[in-house]
């Protein structure tokens, strides 16, 4: 049985409104409330039968010296049930060296509440930590990840991503700008299954064979998700959109695992105060 089935919303993409110009602003006390929709509920391509779509509203607070909270409500809805709240997550966490030009990151916990005959939850994952970091440049921008998932098991997440930030001003003295940021993100991680094989026994003249089970854990390529992010800020309000194609890789089918590439969209919009 594998472990890492949960499908999780890449909330780096929710978030990205909020973040994407913290590089350029000055450290301080900042709230902030989003609402998303997202097209296609997976985690890294990885989905239920039923193409949930899952709309998230987000509430966060970051304090000047980077110590931040959020958390976010997820309501699914497909096409055998309305739309209809099932779980919930928690995170706390600390942004560092916010206004480095070239390096900077965030480390995280979070904790996930979901209703126990949640549709969209398959697995038993409760709890997340890990670490964010952007080593920047001119040309492109590198985004080294690193985490830990916790259910009955231990499952280690690592993400490489590139991207680099076009950013519009679109009237001079006022706070309003289109930004693009193509972004190619590669995950990998850790699998833990239970594999079956036939085992001799015997001997080379009377093979006698007994099947035999083995708990295995590799690390795998899990997928390779492109987007395309697209934010209009005016002010304090943002609007984004974000197009993506994910390609996932390792799928385990003998295991219950369905996933095959698609294009999904990610849209909302947010405040920052």
């Amino acid at each position: 049985m594998i472990t890492l089935k949960k499908y999780i919303l890449p909330y780096i993409l929710l978030f990205f409104p909020t973040l994407l110009f913290a590089q350029s602003s000055e450290s301080k006390a900042e709230f902030s409330a989003t609402i998303a929709y997202q097209s296609l509920a997976h985690f890294l391509g990885r989905t239920d039968s039923l193409n949930t779509s899952v709309t998230v509203p987000i509430i966060s607070y970051k304090l000047k010296n980077g110590l931040y909270a959020q958390t976010a409500g997820i309501f699914i809805k497909n096409d055998a049930i309305p739309f209809q709240y099932t779980g919930s997550t928690f995170e706390l966490g600390y942004q560092f060296m916010q206004n480095d030009t070239n390096f900077s990151g965030n480390v995280y916990a979070t904790y996930f509440d979901y209703k126990e005959k949640s549709i969209v939850v398959k697995s038993a994952l409760k709890y997340q930590v890990g670490v964010n970091t952007i080593i920047k440049s001119k040309i492109i921008n590198v985004n080294p990840s690193f985490d830990l998932k916790f259910s009955d098991k231990t499952d280690v997440g690592l993400t490489l991503g590139f991207d680099h930030l076009f950013i519009a001003k679109l009237k001079q003295g006022f706070p309003r700008a289109l930004a693009f940021n193509p972004t190619v993100t590669f995950y990998a991680g850790t699998q833990n299954f239970s594999e079956s094989y036939q085992k001799n026994i015997g001997s080379g003249f009377i093979p006698i064979y007994q099947t035999e089970t083995k708990e295995v854990n590799k690390l795998s390529l899990l997928a390779i998700d492109c987007t395309l992010p697209i934010v209009l800020v005016l002010g304090k309000f943002n609007t984004f959109i974000t197009p993506s194609y994910v390609i996932p890789f390792n799928v385990l089918t003998n295991y219950g695992e369905r996933g095959t590439s698609r294009f999904y969209f990610t849209a909302g919009v947010g405040i920052k105060l």
